[in-house]
């Protein structure tokens, strides 16, 4: 499966990479003075015209007063080392944002990617984001980098961080263009973005948005920003709409365009099944010859309608092999492009924001690991009134066992009281046409209370075919509610209670347990320790969970987790702690088939470190151990995860985990390691070539996916893609298995009509 970046690891920078692995949450609201309370700037309308080709050296940008940056890290507040200008114009038709980025070394200026959605971060950056709803929590961002490739993203949740969750969706591709040029004196770019792809909201021909801006030069690790966004809210700080600066646009008027996506798609899968007799395996071949349509109309300036019709997914990458050490199911993210586009607007997270939801997009059209053709659907998102509303309806085909299904989900929400507070809710239907049907609800509401204090709220029921409907019943209904100071200075701390009854089974999102109670608490003390000293900032902390079952109230699991977590001005990240543990488990379960965890109490510990190379080199990597005790026995981890850029052209990536897990008392053991390789060929910013290999374990399986892409503009895709799947030990069955578990060879093309 493929897409952009995995929401959970922006690697823009090395630090939001370690946060986000370290699974804290630190973003905040604004402070009660900042950029968003001062004058609007109402920016100069271009007069004449603009060539795109970097240098913003036109007369047209002449009456355009540049913004000046300050540094945001490692020293706060200070002039950048490398002077950085960004100058911002408009006319009827496009906004123009135009860098001049300056730099003493331009021999050292850092672009190690070409590729179109790249998050390299070892190049250097500068892009703006915008706050085109004026809200204060959502906005969209456009960046590029020295190479000239184009990066786009949705911003929610005011850049909220949250047990590791990304509030980016990189995933977001809209229509723009950028050029860059390199000279003596550093590096330069020039973006022209239509009006028609901001969505802006306008009122008498005025529209208000929010602005901010910054640079990465990546050698140094510094980040340079405008406005002067402060580092109180940790890695996301610069992602923030609530602290941009508030920015006018006279006499416009959005433009509601329509575009047209048809695409042909061909290609030979080869299976093996076996015989009649059962006697040995015999080869499949299926032709595959489909052709499918996606359309987009901006009903309004902030309402967007899409219509898919035979919805494939031929060109998505697979998914990373994980090991399951637990007895409960794994999280797979979303690597479709139809449903990772704004995702974050049907969100309705528990205590995982990434893995406990009401509504879990795999849902829809994947079974098992297998897809299921997906007839058509429609997507509804945008703004109605004062409402942020998402629509979603998919029809799935009848494939094996799994009849015909729609897939419905409704998610709605409006700011109250403050810019910080909401409230909401979500209707999620599932109906098949075997007669049966699921039915989930939820409202919520987020309420700053005061300072950087937060009370989140959240409540749930499911219906099934055949249940008895019992709204005023805790046993089909989740309870969810979190009282939480966010802080990446000072005093943090979070308190949270939720419950899910034994019949609660929301069969479209993702709950890994059932029928249980979890009381969690977190308490961190962060600080700056200033100019003087290596560190950025370091902070203490000390987590912990239990889980009780609804059923007899004893205690199904817990833990405590003190830890800390340091991340330098050089770029260096490292965290350390231990992790103690209680398991009681009900009914044995597997590792592997090799090794399993009968049913009984346990008691265990161990500590771990992880530690982030500085990114601002062709080489840098992460590294994460741990050693301790297991259920009854022992476990010993270690995983490595390199990146190496040769040139500007050419990428390989790498991750080994190696798993060691004994129980000397039952003479039982388990050795299990997931290996991935990917290599990447960039021709230019249009053209790139992807391989990727990968051990898993648990399926025994070697794989292999190889994807050719020429992407010369946006909407225009031409996608060759080669799959296959090897096993790796075949002598455990009987007939032995091919060597080949299957492949399969796909080419898609995609054109996009804009009308």
């Amino acid at each position: 499966m493929s897409g952009k970046a995995n929401p959970g690891t922006n690697k823009f920078r090395a630090s939001v990479l370690f946060f986000a692995a370290a699974g804290l949450a630190f973003s905040g609201p604004a402070s009660a003075a900042g950029p968003a309370d001062l004058p609007p700037i109402v920016l100069t309308r271009i007069d004449g015209s603009i060539n795109l080709d970097g240098l913003s050296d036109e007369p047209a940008w002449s009456r355009v007063e540049p913004m000046a940056f300050v540094m945001h890290q490692p020293r706060f507040g200070q002039a950048p080392s490398e002077k950085t200008e960004m100058l911002v114009g408009y006319d009827d038709e496009n906004l123009y944002v135009a860098g001049r980025l300056f730099d003493s070394r331009p021999d050292r200026i850092m672009a190690n990617s070409k590729q179109r959605d790249s998050t390299d971060p070892s190049s250097d950056w500068w892009g703006i984001i915008l706050d085109t709803l004026n809200d204060n929590e959502n906005a969209v961002a456009f960046f590029t980098t020295p190479a000239g490739l184009r990066w786009d993203a949705v911003v929610s949740r005011d850049a909220q961080s949250s047990q590791g969750s990304s509030p980016l969706s990189p995933s977001w591709n809209t229509f723009w263009d950028v050029a860059v040029a390199r000279t003596d004196e550093g590096w330069f770019a020039e973006m022209r973005i239509p009006l028609s792809s901001l969505r802006i909201q306008s009122k008498d021909g005025r529209a208000v948005m929010g602005l901010i801006s910054w640079r990465q030069v990546s050698r140094k690790n510094e980040i340079a920003v405008y406005p002067s966004i402060p580092p109180d809210w940790g890695p996301w700080s610069v992602f923030k709409p609530s602290q941009a600066r508030k920015v006018v646009l006279e006499n416009v008027s959005g433009r509601k365009p329509l575009y047209i996506a048809p695409y042909v798609l061909g290609g030979l899968e080869r299976t093996f099944e076996l015989d009649a007799p059962a006697s040995a395996y015999r080869p499949r071949d299926t032709w595959a010859r489909e052709a499918g349509l996606d359309l987009k109309y901006g009903l309004t300036n902030n309402l967007t309608l899409d219509l898919s019709l035979n919805t494939d997914f031929a060109q998505v990458e697979a998914d990373d092999a994980q090991v399951n050490l637990t007895r409960f199911s794994l999280f797979f993210p979303e690597k479709r492009l139809f449903f990772q586009e704004r995702q974050s607007v049907f969100g309705f997270e528990f205590e995982d924001p990434e893995q406990n939801l009401l509504f879990y997009s795999r849902r829809i059209g994947l079974e098992d690991g297998r897809s299921i053709p997906i007839i058509g659907g429609i997507r509804l998102t945008g703004r109605l009134g004062g409402w942020d509303v998402g629509f979603l309806n998919m029809q799935t085909a009848a494939a094996s066992a799994a009849p015909s299904t729609n897939f419905g989900v409704l998610r709605f929400r409006r700011q109250v009281l403050n810019l910080f507070s909401y409230v909401g809710g979500i209707l999620a239907s599932k109906f098949g046409t075997d007669g049966s049907i699921n039915i989930a609800y939820g409202l919520d509401g987020q309420f700053r209370l005061f300072g950087e204090d937060y009370l989140t709220l959240k409540w749930a029921q499911t219906f099934s075919d055949g249940a008895e409907f019992r709204l005023a019943s805790l046993d089909p209904a989740k309870i969810f509610l979190k009282w939480q100071r966010r802080s990446i200075k000072g005093l943090g701390y979070a308190l949270g209670y939720s419950r899910a009854g034994s019949d609660y089974d929301p069969e479209m999102g993702f709950e890994p347990r059932r029928d249980y109670s979890r009381l969690s608490g977190q308490v961190l003390w962060a600080w700056l320790p200033g100019d003087r000293s290596p560190i950025f900032n370091h902070w203490v902390t000390l987590a912990g969970s239990i889980f009780r079952r609804n059923s007899d109230g004893s205690v199904e699991s817990g833990e405590i987790n003190p830890y800390w977590t340091v991340y330098s001005k050089s770029g260096w990240s490292v965290a350390g702690g231990v992790k103690l543990s209680y398991e009681d488990v009900a009914e044995p379960f597997q590792i592997s088939n090799r090794a399993g965890v009968p049913a009984g109490r346990y008691h265990f510990a161990a500590a771990g470190v992880m530690a982030v190379t500085p990114t601002g080199s062709s080489f840098y990597a992460t590294f994460d151990a741990s050693a301790g005790s297991f259920y009854d026995g022992r476990q010993l981890s270690f995983s490595v995860q390199p990146t190496w850029h040769l040139s500007s052209g050419v990428e390989l990536s790498g991750y080994i985990q190696v798993n060691h897990i004994a129980f000397p008392a039952r003479d039982l053991r388990y050795d299990g390691i997931v290996a991935r390789l990917k290599a990447l060929v960039m021709l230019d910013t249009t053209f790139s070539a992807a391989a990727f290999l990968q051990v898993d374990p648990g399926t025994d399986t070697l794989s292999a996916n190889v994807r050719f892409r020429y992407n010369p503009r946006e909407g225009v895709d031409l996608y060759l893609v080669y799959n296959e799947g090897w096993n790796t030990r075949r002598n455990l069955f009987l007939p032995i298995p091919p060597w080949s578990r299957g492949r399969t060879v796909m080419l898609k093309y995609t054109y996009t009509f804009n009308l």
